[in-house]
């Protein structure tokens, strides 16, 4: 591609009629303007070093006039260290002279009604299609040469995007204006769903008059992720030398680089500036769980892991370090998934797990009465300093930790760990139920399952999500739940007195069977128990490989009361035979993007046996359970429930009466980077429906 020097040297040349003697730099002219202006809209070109105003007081100006109408104004900055001469060259339509009042079409090949307009600096040329708009043409009247000219243009050089635009001026009493801004704003690498990056425009007034602004505004190609967070430019009139600003936050939605505009009217004769945005979206860890291999002992009273040393007394609270310890790292956990177990009570009390950084809340984690052996799965937020603590009500008991995985509260655990596992929920549905199929697991046995998701989506589960009930063992004794891989871990799921009906929820690691029936591996897992007892598996969600459609992240929050059926607090009065009642999650506790909740359900002294049930509003009831509380008792188990319209859940009482408290300890919100189209709706179906599921 020839450039316009070679082009300007040969009309020079050839036919030359006139040349100037440059101009040497001087104050700016009065009411003759030599001058050039320029303005790279989203600044996508080469003269983005470029852009300004240069007149005789910071430029040496270089006015040439060629043969028929053909002009040349180069630009040699005088006083900014490294700059180079910008040069424009015009040429109206072959045959024709300029029109004072006409706009004319312009490109490097013009032709007919084509006027010619070129850029150049000392790093090339640009070859440009646009517009060249003719305000004022004088002539000596003697010969019909031009004395005087002044246009405003904008064009787009070819090959790349973004608009230049501004003024030629050459022994011109037009007057112009221009708002120059300080030029692109990157933001870098921002998070998808993290903290927003905020970056400053500044806009100057370097024309002859003043520039008045109308109002800033974002547009372009994606627009979505920006916003307007301090605006002093819209409405003002700035003089020359005047400056404003406008900042500009950007949140990322997409794991992309995401382009827009920052576009502020002016009332220059292009009537805007358009300033490119761009920030680079990057999947975080932030909100993801970690299984880990086989769960982990943190602590037990009873022989002094974890520095606490006989039972928890009446009112007592102990603090347990969880971070760096367990399988769960010192830096980068937001919170853990435990499992409970109280041994020993001396009577009927409660504990409540919770954040060692603030005050103990009106909630509990695990309800029981004396003599009770038994856990709960807890998902607690962990402390600024890695640390929970652990309170008990009334009496003394002894008291075991294990933990089975860390959700990631910063992304310090993603350059080791990589990405984590998002949440899936599923309609709740039963796995095996050992009662109809098989018997009782013998004392020390081991019971293997697996659930298939179809081809495409089984691959993709990396645990799941379970409801285990030990249904009348023989004895008192306890499930373990892992994947099955390597030996019975020496942490417990569920335990259970004799004779009893005990749930517990689990997030289980799984590991991959290749011989279960399916063409294709699908994720499994395997119960153990330490006495003879029926066993009963429901699936309730799926945690997913980080990178399937849909997929949700959690934000833990410290245990937060939202239901107590004594109080009237979320529902009023116990719950009735065959009753079904609906909750709306507190507003402070739920966002757009909120799809379900983990929370902590407590039946309170049914009437009878019976069995509670929980799941999203505006859907059929499951046959799943969630409690299979006896007469009399308190007894709390982990939930994960999704959300229907209004961000409500139901929950459905099968026998007798009973009071319900519900108390949650975080939320699961659906993570843009992964989310398909549409959103908008809290409700939805899951994505991971099984296709079969059985044990071998």
């Amino acid at each position: 591609m020839r450039t316009v020097r070679t082009l300007l040297g040969a009309l020079a040349a050839g036919v030359c009629v006139t040349a100037m003697v440059p101009a040497v730099a001087q104050a700016a002219p009065i009411a003759s303007y030599t001058a050039l202006v320029v303005h790279a809209s989203d600044q996508d070109s080469f003269l983005n070093p470029h852009i300004g105003v240069w007149d005789g007081g910071n430029a040496t100006m270089t006015p040439t006039l060629h043969y028929a109408d053909a002009f040349e104004l180069a630009a040699d900055p005088t006083a900014e260290e490294g700059a180079s001469e910008v040069r424009v060259y015009v040429q109206p339509p072959a045959g024709q002279t300029w029109q004072q009042g006409r706009t004319y079409a312009a490109a490097p090949d013009f032709s007919g009604e084509q006027a010619r307009l070129e850029f150049s600096d000392r790093g090339g040329s640009c070859l440009a299609d646009g517009t060249l708009a003719v305000r004022e043409v004088v002539r000596d009247p003697a010969t019909g040469k031009m004395t005087a000219f002044a246009a405003s243009f904008d064009y787009t050089c070819r090959g790349r995007s973004g608009t230049v635009d501004g003024e030629i001026r050459w022994n011109s009493t037009v007057d112009y204006n221009a708002a120059v801004a300080s030029g692109p704003l990157d933001f870098g690498q921002v998070e998808v769903a993290g903290d927003e990056v905020s970056r400053t425009e500044t806009f100057t007034s370097q024309g002859i008059r003043p520039v008045t602004f109308g109002a800033a505004s974002v547009g372009g190609y994606d627009p979505a992720p920006y916003r307007i967070t301090t605006d002093t430019c819209s409405g003002r009139t700035l003089p020359p030398g005047g400056t404003c600003t406008v900042t500009v936050t950007a949140g990322s939605t997409k794991a992309v680089g995401q382009i827009a505009s920052l576009i502020l009217p002016d009332d220059s004769s292009f009537g805007r500036r358009s300033v490119r945005l761009y920030a680079e979206g990057f999947r975080g860890a932030v909100g993801t769980y970690y299984p880990l291999a086989t769960p982990q002992r943190l602590m037990d009273t009873r022989s002094g892991l974890g520095g606490r040393t006989g039972p928890i007394g009446a009112d007592g609270t102990v603090d347990l370090q969880v971070a760096g310890r367990g399988g769960v790292p010192a830096v980068g956990a937001g919170a853990v998934v435990l499992n409970v177990t109280v041994t020993g009570p001396t009577a009927s009390s409660f504990l409540t797990v919770y954040p060692a950084d603030v005050s103990r809340p009106n909630a509990s984690s695990i309800n029981f009465p004396a003599g009770w052996l038994g856990s709960n799965n807890v998902t607690v937020k962990l402390g600024a300093d890695g640390n929970v603590k652990i309170y008990n009500r009334a009496g003394s008991t002894h008291v075991v930790v294990d933990v089975a995985g860390f959700y990631a509260g910063s992304n310090a655990v993603q350059p080791t760990r990589g990405i984590g596992s998002q949440y899936q929920p599923v309609s709740p549905g039963r796995l095996f139920d050992t009662r109809t199929d098989g018997g009782p697991i013998p004392a020390r046995g081991v019971e293997e399952g697996f659930v298939d998701f179809g081809e495409e989506l089984s691959w993709r589960v990396q645990g799941l999500v379970l409801n285990v009930t030990a249904v009348a063992p023989a004895k008192s004794g306890f499930l373990t739940v892992w994947s099955g891989e390597g030996s019975v871990p020496t942490s417990s799921t569920v335990n259970y007195g004799a004779g009893k009906v005990v749930p517990n929820l689990a997030v289980v690691r799984t590991k991959w069977c290749t011989d279960c029936g399916p063409a294709y591996p699908v994720p499994s897992f395997a119960v153990f128990t330490s006495q003879d007892a029926d066993v009963v598996v429901d699936l309730v969600g799926v945690m997913d490989d980080g990178n399937a459609p849909d997929g949700l992240r959690f934000t833990p929050v410290a245990p937060t009361r939202i239901v107590d059926s004594r109080t009237g607090l979320g529902t009023s009065g116990a719950l009735g035979p065959k009753v079904t009642r609906t909750v709306t999650t507190p507003s402070e506790l739920v966002g757009a993007a909120t799809r379900a909740l983990a929370t902590n359900v407590t039946a309170v002294s049914p009437t009878q046996n019976t069995v509670l049930t929980v799941w999203p509003a505006g859907e059929e009831k499951p046959t799943a359970s969630n409690l299979n509380p006896a007469a009399g008792q308190i007894v709390s188990n982990a939930v994960f429930t999704g959300l229907g319209p209004s961000a409500a859940f139901h929950a459905h009482n099968h026998a007798g009466s009973t009071h319900l408290v519900t108390d949650v300890v975080g939320s699961f919100w659906l993570y843009p980077a992964t989310a398909s189209e549409p959103t908008a709706s809290l409700a939805g179906t899951p994505r991971f429906a099984v296709a079969g599921s059985g044990t071998r």
